[in-house]
């Protein structure tokens, strides 16, 4: 018998190398695959929202009874379990390439030369999100789509879309440190903007919890307060944030902000207006399943919108070669 070779330290940790460092070793994306990556994410955290929501307009919440498994005795849905069985599956599957673009966007940004660390971290809080809102998502199916439950599921879901929407401008822009475009007067502004903005959204998961779409054609436990009442809040800040918006606008221009900004803010104010007119209509006519699904895509483009205007009020630089980070330098602690 010959005698076994010692495996050195090299060894050893060469043939437990991460598979994300060997892709990387065999291929440069180019910084347009990288954007792509990150877009395609973020695009797929918004269907993913649209997609739960046409769950809960079609009385499907429950259609997969249990979770993981569809039924007790199948993973999947049967033909007996019909069109609501088939809707609630066909999301939970949609899940699997959530998962697939979030995997393609990390992949991209460790393969990327120079290896941007920081945008390495937004992939995988991307991962971890999508792993938290699977397990919370089986949470509101076993508790009967408890309306806090669904809250909570959106509210993490619109995390989700926060942390893709960071991603995507940090492929567009340099790791040179921020520079502000603006003053600190209309950067206040623009978070107060934000702070509005989310409160709009959370009041609007109130009056889904309280409102007639429970999810399912059983017994549902609603949020016990008049979502008409909690429904007339919602619009009420939904008026101060489009009042925040169309102020900004004018401060910007008063300052001669870049073009950036304006440009920014002008397409959140229209996105603002569209979802405006959606709520009032939806609202006069006792929401009609298409205009809250409609709505639902709305909520998911103005937090989208808010979060450009907020990332527009600075730039960061492309460094020079000399300058970059090395793989060690984490970029998302500056960012």
């Amino acid at each position: 018998m010959g005698r076994v070779q010692n495996l050195t330290r090299a060894d050893a940790l060469s043939a437990v190398r991460n598979p994300l460092a060997f892709i990387a070793e065999r291929w440069t994306p180019t910084s347009r695959t990288v954007q792509r990556a990150a877009l395609a994410a973020l695009v797929m955290a918004v269907v993913i929202v649209v997609t739960g929501g046409a769950v809960r307009l079609t009385g499907s919440g429950l259609g997969c009874p249990t979770w993981p498994k569809c039924t007790d005795d199948s993973l999947t849905a049967t033909s007996a379990m019909g069109f609501h069985g088939a809707i609630e599956f066909g999301n939970r599957m949609l899940t699997y390439v959530l998962c697939a673009a979030v995997g393609w966007a990390i992949v991209a940004a460790r393969s990327q030369k120079p290896w941007r660390r920081g945008l390495t971290r937004l992939g995988w809080a991307q991962f971890w999100i999508v792993m938290s809102n699977a397990v919370l998502g089986g949470i509101v199916v076993l508790v009967g789509l408890n309306p806090y439950t669904v809250a909570a599921h959106f509210l993490l879901s619109t995390a989700l879309i926060t942390v893709a929407a960071l991603m995507w401008q940090r492929t567009r822009e340099g790791d040179a440190a921020p520079r502000p475009l603006v003053g600190k007067s209309v950067q206040q502004l623009v978070w107060f903007l934000v702070a509005a903005s989310v409160l709009l959204i959370a009041v609007g998961t109130v009056v889904t919890g309280a409102g007639p779409h429970a999810g399912d054609s059983s017994e549902v436990d609603r949020i016990p307060v008049s979502w008409e009442n909690v429904a007339k809040l919602h619009a009420v800040l939904a008026w101060i944030v489009v009042t925040l918006t169309f102020a900004l606008w004018f401060v910007l221009k008063a300052v001669d902000a870049p073009r950036g900004p304006l440009r920014c803010t002008r397409d959140l104010f229209l996105v603002l207006l569209s979802q405006g007119v959606l709520g009032y209509v939806q609202y006069f006519t006792d929401l009609p399943e298409a205009l809250v699904a409609l709505h639902m895509l709305g909520s998911c483009l103005v937090w989208v919108g808010v979060l450009r205007v907020l990332l527009a009020l600075r730039e960061r630089p492309k460094e020079s070669p000399a300058d970059l980070p090395g793989p060690s330098t984490s970029a998302l602690t500056r960012a």
